[in-house]
């Protein structure tokens, strides 16, 4: 799907805020009501606005631990690596799942209640035998920059040729 500037700009704003009115987005971004939300549906239908979230403050909730965990498998075949991914994907605890390259296989973002939480997913996680080879833990203390949105406008204009 080709973009452009005007995409681009409809894009930023989304992200900034998924509930934008159809007349802010479009004053925003220069266009009348209706080809601007035309853009917007085309950008839906093309799977690149994937879905609308809200950014929820979850220390305001409830007490919880953010552990960020480095996984090794034992081996790398596809069973295996299938085995793990559909573990983590139904695990409610991994909030978030990365395939690396190096020397660990994954990076694991797991948000617990407490230290007892953990230990009990984690022991869970082994005790399910889907391949893990090692675990590499890590409390995360504070969080010095949270993921606000993507650079939109920046990737844009260093490829431009691309889109």
């Amino acid at each position: 799907m080709k973009l452009d500037k005007i995409d681009i700009k409809i894009l930023q704003a989304i992200q900034k805020n998924g509930r934008i009115t159809k007349a802010k987005l479009s004053e925003l971004v220069g266009l009348s009501v209706s080809p601007c939300f035309e853009r917007l549906r085309r950008l839906e239908k093309a799977g690149i606005v994937r879905r609308y979230l809200a950014d929820i403050d979850i220390d305001r909730l409830f007490k919880t631990m953010f552990m960020i965990v480095e996984v090794t498998l034992k081996d790398h075949t596809t069973a295996s690596v299938l085995q793990f991914e559909n573990a983590i994907g139904k695990c409610r605890e991994a909030v978030e799942c990365y395939g690396v390259n190096g020397h660990i296989d994954y990076i694991v973002k797991f948000l617990f209640t407490d230290i007892d939480h953990y230990q009990e997913v984690i022991n869970n996680l082994i005790a399910m035998n889907i391949g893990i080879d090692k675990i590499y833990t890590y409390i995360v203390t504070k969080n010095v920059k949270r993921f606000g949105e993507f650079p939109i406008d920046y990737l844009y204009t260093q490829g431009e040729d691309r889109f």
